[in-house]
């Protein structure tokens, strides 16, 4: 594991919504903490209703974690753009994340423990 990346099982339940739709709820989601940012709630893509979601054309390079893939949120009153991201294919040290999804929490876009 990267000393400037730690993962580890998050505590409790997870849920994220959007447009005050449940997008997920996990028992199993994963706290990533990198240097000093705050931790990402990372959830398994199984816990995650996909239907809500479309994949974007946009990507982003960590050289920690490797190439990230982006999704848009579909709700009822809006799309979140970009709003979730997914490392599908991570570097070693992260590997941990793969199949897995985490959400820019904003206006709209929550990610909680219940």
């Amino acid at each position: 594991m990267s000393k400037h990346i730690t993962i580890t099982q998050a505590e409790g339940t997870w849920v994220v919504r959007a447009g005050g739709a449940v997008l997920g709820e996990s028992s199993d989601a994963l706290e990533l903490v990198e240097g000093d940012m705050a931790p990402v709630i990372y959830f398994p893509r199984s816990d995650i209703g996909m239907a809500f979601l479309e994949r974007t054309d946009h990507s982003t390079h960590c050289p920690h974690k490797g190439d990230a893939s982006y999704f848009s949120i579909m709700s009822k009153s809006t799309t979140y753009e970009n709003a979730a991201w997914s490392y599908e294919d991570p570097s070693e040290d992260v590997a941990r994340i793969k199949d897995h999804l985490a959400f820019y929490q904003q206006d709209g876009v929550t990610v909680e423990q219940v």
